[in-house]
């Protein structure tokens, strides 16, 4: 066995230890929820007899085209699932989290749908031709190994997190609000999880770690990112102020580095010097195309 694999080996010990405690404490936290009682049932009616009018949605153009990519990011579960399997393997313990993970994750689409159909908040048409669409392409992570898939859910996941809350509390809708944050709970856990696994890949492997941060701060995009009117509809929830490049670093990249203490660490090797560099680089011109866009 070389170096390299006698680390990867340490580094996977350390990995699957973190995450049985992880997983423990996960389901000690996680509150049960039911979809149904989120939707406001007495609200609906036949599409048959009043087909769906945009001047029926009570919702600002800006919030459904936020709500519509979360919905569509929500449906494309099934492509997670099966890239998560990949990247962490079939065998325990990452199955056992991987199937609650997703699981969790079932509710989200569930509760989204019905109640944005119920209350006529979008177009039940071209959101179900847009969710065929979104899952017959189905999303690919590419050959990224467990680390950078650890490293780019952390930063997803608090993305999305951030995108839900942020809708709903522009919304003016009460009840829509309320489910966005029930979910945006979830997915806040869910972010907790991948971040203290990442926190203890730094602590084995400082080197990998970094080496993936970086990678995936530098490369990130939305899994949403090719569903239907993608860009549309993500130029328009950036000019609200919902999900925007300011918002990015302030909530999404600046919480996890410094939860991670990426620019305190100390005694590090050549190679995560570099990697450290590397999302130094990455933060100053994340800083300078906000200043561009302000200006």
């Amino acid at each position: 066995m070389t170096v390299l694999d006698l680390r990867r080996s340490e580094l996977s010990e350390v990995l699957e230890t973190r995450l049985a405690v992880a997983t423990d404490r996960h389901l000690s936290v996680a509150k049960e929820w039911f979809p149904h009682d989120y939707v406001p049932w007495s609200e609906g009616s036949d599409f048959d007899g009043a087909p769906y009018d945009e001047r029926q949605s009570r919702l600002s153009p800006a919030v459904r085209a936020a709500v519509q990519l979360n919905l569509l990011t929500e449906d494309n579960l099934p492509a997670y699932h099966r890239e998560l399997d990949r990247a962490f393997g079939d065998g325990e313990p990452w199955r056992t989290w991987v199937d609650r993970w997703t699981a969790e994750e079932g509710r989200h689409a569930i509760a989204l749908r019905d109640y944005l159909i119920v209350t006529r908040s979008v177009d039940p048409v071209v959101m179900e031709r847009e969710r065929m669409a979104t899952v017959s392409t189905g999303f690919r992570a590419g050959d990224k190994d467990a680390l950078r898939t650890l490293a780019y859910v952390s930063f997803q996941e608090l993305a999305t997190r951030v995108s839900h809350r942020n809708t709903g509390k522009l919304s003016g809708d009460a009840g829509l609000e309320k489910l966005l944050a029930r979910i945006a709970t979830d997915e806040n856990l869910h972010m907790v999880f991948y971040r203290d696994l990442i926190a203890a890949a730094l602590e084995a492997d400082p080197a990998a770690a970094l080496t993936a941060i970086a990678a995936e701060l530098e490369t990130f995009a939305m899994p949403g990112a090719n569903a239907p009117q993608f860009r549309r509809r993500a130029a328009v929830v950036a000019r609200a102020g919902i999900y925007d490049l300011r918002v990015h670093r302030d909530e999404i990249v600046q919480p996890l580095l410094r939860y991670w203490g990426v620019f305190e660490l100390t005694g590090l090797g050549g190679a995560a010097e570099q990697a450290r560099e590397r999302i130094a680089a990455f933060c100053a011109e994340l800083d300078r195309r906000i200043e561009r866009s302000a200006r």
